[in-house]
């Protein structure tokens, strides 16, 4: 079996990713030995799976793969998107970031949104880029178990459910995440 460093230690990241990619020992952070402090200072989700991917390689000289993530609220500009992880604050939890973005579209009736997802590989010396986009829009409270991110408030066009009641199936099928993780299976079987 083929091994792939995913430069993450989220476990939710990494099961999904794992459930996507089962053709491959997919390994985290933590299984290399890094506990490093990444950063993500780039002001593009791009920018930080690159920045990611890149300290991973050159530190532990593996190919690997990181991947960034944002929600991109219409009504907002596009916030919190790079900031998702932080948006109310450095040492925010998801409810927080959550109760933020919920206060923040209180007196609007546009609740479109975006989840997009960024992934750098580094392969045998090349990146390559592959993005994933999940259109939809913000419910006006959480709704479903799963407490990932902003899963209970985000409800994916065309679907009754919001990510927080999808099984980890469900939700791969259709999120920004799966589809630039199927991009990037395409891309590694080709």
């Amino acid at each position: 079996m083929k091994k792939l460093v995913f430069a993450t230690n989220n476990p939710h990241k990494l099961a999904e990713v794992r459930a996507l990619i089962p053709q491959w020992e997919i390994v985290s952070l933590s299984d290399i030995g890094c506990f490093d402090e990444i950063p993500e200072t780039a002001a593009t989700l791009e920018g930080n799976a690159k920045q990611k991917a890149d300290f991973i390689t050159r530190k532990y000289g593996y190919d690997c793969f990181a991947d960034d993530t944002g929600l991109e609220v219409e009504a907002l500009n596009g916030a919190p998107g790079v900031y998702s992880a932080r948006y109310a604050g450095e040492t925010a939890t998801p409810k927080d970031n959550i109760q933020k973005l919920l206060d923040r579209l209180k007196n609007t009736t546009n609740k479109k949104a975006q989840f997009k997802t960024v992934v750098a590989l580094n392969l045998k010396g090349e990146t390559h880029l592959f993005e994933g986009v999940c259109k939809g829009h913000i419910l006006e409270k959480e709704t479903g178990k799963s407490s990932f991110g902003y899963d209970p408030i985000f409800l994916p066009d065309g679907f009754t459910k919001s990510f927080a009641q999808m099984t980890k199936g469900e939700k791969g099928a259709i999120s920004h995440r799966g589809k630039a993780i199927h991009k990037l299976i395409r891309f590694l079987e080709s």
